[in-house]
């Protein structure tokens, strides 16, 4: 059997390079019914900010073909709602639990990530850089060198663990963003986050959510994930965690020869609740069948 175990940094250690990303796991908890949750590398728990949100209202996800729209817009009920009740019950379970940090000013991330910080169990955070800047007319913090810059010294001055960046690729150039937020301080990037798209009901003359635009997901924006760890792998020279489209252990395997130390399994969780250990087994069997002794031995194998 291969050596599945990854490091992300210096904080953050994995037994595989399976984990599954924000908004589409729950808090781990509601899948542990259907998958052994100590056998996933890391799980990536919904994205917490610092007060609860209610959310966008319904209809707040569309089918699209080859993939999905959502515009669910955080729903949560907060840092120390997760502190107080979600945390107690996860911490014993023998994986990388990982909390996905949103805000709507760097002080609102800072605040959230330092609470975050003190919970033993919780080796790292993922910062969610799409989210709007509301001193900015809107516009996310993630499209910008300044904005990206701004989020991430903010939470750096006050947290201390692995600090994963969750990259945007809403830009023209993410390379400018990945070296951004690596210069503030940055211990890791994961890409790809959604792509904004909409849905029109042709019936009705409308476009099908409620706030008219959604985040795109599934198997058809692999394409641009691929192409985005490549261009971020030559940029930077922190790890990297790739996600986008991700279904299949052949798709997971594409993104580490492309750069990423690990991935992550999103929208495939809403169809198969066990595709995170299939995927896990599924790249196993790969590196045995070719003779690697360790997944680490594949990562960036391509240019």
């Amino acid at each position: 059997m291969a050596k599945l175990e990854v490091n992300i940094g210096e904080g953050l250690h994995l037994k595989n390079p399976v984990m599954t990303a924000s908004g589409t796991f729950g808090y781990g908890l509601e899948f542990q019914d259907f998958v052994p949750l100590d056998q996933i590398g890391g799980i990536i728990v919904k994205g917490t900010t610092l007060n609860p949100r209610e959310g966008n209202d319904y209809p707040r996800m569309a089918e699209t073909p080859m993939g999905m729209l959502n515009c669910v817009g955080l729903q949560n009920k907060g840092v120390d709602y997760f502190c107080q009740h979600i945390y107690p019950e996860i911490a014993d379970i023998d994986t990388a639990w990982v909390v996905n940090v949103s805000g709507s000013s760097p002080e609102d991330y800072a605040e959230c990530a330092a609470r975050v910080d003190m919970l033993e169990k919780v080796p790292a955070i993922e910062l969610n850089i799409s989210c709007p800047n509301v001193r900015d007319g809107g516009m996310a913090f993630g499209v910008t060198c300044a904005g990206a810059e701004s989020v991430v010294k903010a939470v750096r001055d006050r947290y201390h663990k692995t600090l994963i960046v969750k990259l945007s690729p809403n830009v023209t150039d993410i390379t400018e963003i990945a070296r951004a937020v690596e210069a503030a301080g940055a211990d890791a990037v994961s890409l790809i986050n959604t792509l904004m798209g909409t849905a029109v009901d042709i019936e009705k003359r409308r476009r099908v959510l409620s706030i008219g635009t959604g985040g795109l997901s599934g198997p058809c924006v692999k394409p641009v994930a691929l192409r985005m760890v490549l261009q971020v792998k030559k940029a930077v020279g922190i790890p990297i965690i790739g996600l986008g489209g991700i279904m299949t252990a052949k798709d997971a395997l594409e993104f580490l020869m492309c750069g990423a130390s690990a991935i992550e399994i999103g929208t495939a969780n809403f169809i198969d609740p066990t595709v995170t250990i299939k995927v896990r087994d599924g790249i196993n069997e790969w590196l045995d069948a070719h003779g690697c002794e360790s997944v680490n031995d594949i990562v960036g194998a391509i240019d």
